[in-house]
């Protein structure tokens, strides 16, 4: 198997299995649109696609051999029968849209198939939307159109009515970690990053945020002193904690944390070690764990779910910390 294969059968089974049986049973639509999240896969998935039905010699009849010449000049994006259209700046243009139907209407060079790949399809402008619908309408044989879109709902009815739309699903968490810490972002930010978020590219953006992986520090921080010293956690929150979350989505992020971290105290409970947040504290969770119980830890979480609810409810945010920071103490449920 393809590592291109094997990578997008981890990301997005359904879909690519969709598109196998497509081929195999000779029934591929005209029109398909890949409906997702940024990161999801759906370009490689297109480009994959495209392989798949150019391939010289594909594997078990569907997957892409990565070595013939059609392959590789797809990879290099140079094959002549297969054409990218991306946004033109803000947006995509009725002139693109029109040198499309022109290239199209030659015959295909090198074989009778030609495919055309539309990136952010939702940015069309109305004269492009419309002029693409004209050329939905009338299909031409062995013409495949793949539209890329993470908002279908932007694009015309009519358009979406004339295509057969696939939807990417959000990245699972341990694929998401993986594609972070292959581009260098350390493990233990990796693990929690891909907790708070199925989208690669705020995941990204979170991962190489300074002010992030304070925010994770000063929250482990807090939660030692808790365990350690509780009479310490008032004086932690004052000095550290009030500083550096200081509005109300802020506040909210750090509840997210301390939650994660909960959970994976009752993961250990259950003996789950595996898909940890804050992986590079197991020895010191599980020192905890022995020291506590499932119902305690349940407590703590509901106690960080209640202040979520009361932060919702415009509860002065330091107040919500000190009484919530009172609650992780005991253990007690918010009140």
């Amino acid at each position: 198997m393809s590592q291109a294969w094997n990578e997008m059968n981890e990301m997005q089974p359904i879909v690519l299995r969709m598109l196998t049986n497509s081929i195999k049973k000779g029934r591929v639509a005209h029109a398909y649109i890949f409906e997702g999240d940024p990161g999801t896969g759906k370009k490689k998935t297109a480009l994959l696609f495209a392989k798949s039905l150019f391939c010289l010699s594909p594997i078990d009849e569907v997957m892409p051999c990565e070595t013939c010449i059609n392959c590789r000049r797809i990879d290099s994006g140079n094959h002549p029968d297969i054409h990218v259209i991306e946004p033109d700046g803000l947006s995509i243009k009725k002139q693109q849209i029109y040198d499309l139907q022109q290239e199209f209407s030659k015959t295909a060079v090198e074989s009778s198939k030609k495919i055309y790949l539309i990136s952010h399809a939702d940015k069309m402008t109305a004269s492009a939307a419309n002029s693409l619908l004209k050329f939905l309408e009338e299909p031409k044989s062995d013409t495949v159109a793949l539209l890329m879109t993470e908002q279908s709902q932007r694009m015309l009815p009519t358009i979406l009515s004339r295509c057969q739309l696939l939807s990417f699903k959000p990245l699972p968490h341990a694929v998401l970690k993986e594609k972070l810490v292959e581009e260098g972002v350390s493990v233990p930010l990796a693990s929690l990053v891909s907790r708070l978020t199925n989208n690669f590219h705020e995941a990204l953006e979170l991962s190489n945020d300074e002010w992030f992986a304070q925010s994770r520090k000063i929250v482990l921080k807090l939660y030692e002193v808790l365990e350690k010293n509780p009479l310490e956690a008032m004086v932690k929150l004052q000095e550290d904690f009030n500083g550096h979350f200081k509005d109300k989505q802020q506040v909210n992020l750090a509840l997210d944390l301390l939650l994660l971290l909960y959970k994976d105290l009752l993961s250990l409970q259950t003996g789950e070690e595996q898909g940890l947040a804050f992986p590079d504290k197991l020895a010191s969770f599980k020192n905890t764990v022995l020291q506590s119980s499932a119902k305690r830890i349940t407590e703590q979480m509901t106690a960080i779910l209640e202040a979520k609810r009361k932060l919702d409810a415009n509860m002065n945010p330091q107040l919500l910390m000190e009484q919530l920071v009172l609650n992780l103490q005991g253990g007690a449920s918010f009140v």
